[in-house]
């Protein structure tokens, strides 16, 4: 399904932490790390990978720097009242932010261009998966864009 209108807005559970979206995603994706699994309590979890300058927070975030499986530092920023995890960021100067799709107010439109991290994902998802696979981490983003944009028309 196409991206709806914008700005796409979203938020955590208790409503303490907003956010809107002003451009249209780069990509969906769905990262079945052990960490993503964890955090979403679920199977895998869900990324939309998102232009920095384009996302607005309204409300105050906590912050987690934590190491990710490709080595990666990733600052996590969540709702300190209800604990809600809705933006990893690779650093400060990363143009993009990767928001937690699941946050979002409207989620039906949702489908992962790709998947990543496959090398552990959960025996019954591999069978359902589509588009762009890694193992791990992908060396670049540009397939998973590609495919989220020939998904989007």
């Amino acid at each position: 399904m196409p991206c709806p209108s914008l700005p796409l807005t979203g938020g955590c559970q208790c409503g303490a932490a907003r956010y809107e979206i002003a451009a249209e995603p780069l990509t969906a994706i769905a990262c079945h790390c052990m960490q993503c699994q964890k955090q979403s309590a679920s199977a895998f979890g869900m990324t939309l990978r998102v232009a920095r300058e384009s996302v607005t927070v309204k409300g105050t975030l906590a912050r987690w720097d934590r190491k990710a499986e490709s080595g990666n530092i990733l600052t996590c920023l969540f709702c300190p009242v209800c604990g809600v995890r809705l933006i990893h960021q690779a650093g400060e100067a990363s143009v993009t932010v990767n928001l937690k799709a699941g946050t979002l107010d409207d989620t039906s439109w949702l489908k992962p261009a790709g998947h990543i991290w496959v090398e552990s994902a959960q025996p019954w998802v591999r069978e359902h998966l589509a588009g762009p696979i890694y193992e791990k981490a992908p060396p670049a983003f540009d397939d998973l864009i590609a495919a989220w944009r020939q998904e989007q028309g």
